[in-house]
């Protein structure tokens, strides 16, 4: 095992209590500000998870997913903060 196996199981750990503590906040948020910003984190994290499984078994296609994870997340991220502010996402 070497030192790059054992950096990638570590980030691994971090990354998922990381997304369980922000599914806690995004459930437990008292406001939809929190609850955003929870969907927010968790989207990110889930993308260096899938990275960071990419770069444990040495396969490209890992990549690909967590591309189509940030692309998503990002879409996700500006369609709820349209919500947030206006009360819609198609204005008429």
């Amino acid at each position: 095992m070497s030192l790059l196996d054992i950096a990638c199981y570590f980030a691994i750990i971090c990354f998922s209590l990381s997304n369980l503590l922000t599914l806690y906040r995004g459930i437990k948020g008292p406001t939809a500000q929190d609850r955003a910003l929870s969907a927010d984190v968790t989207y990110v994290n889930t993308m260096l998870l899938v990275f960071t499984l990419g770069i444990l078994f040495r396969t490209p296609w890992y990549y690909d997913i967590g591309l189509l994870i940030g692309l998503l997340g990002f879409v996700t991220t500006l369609a709820m903060a349209k919500f947030l502010l206006r009360g819609e996402v198609i204005e008429p």
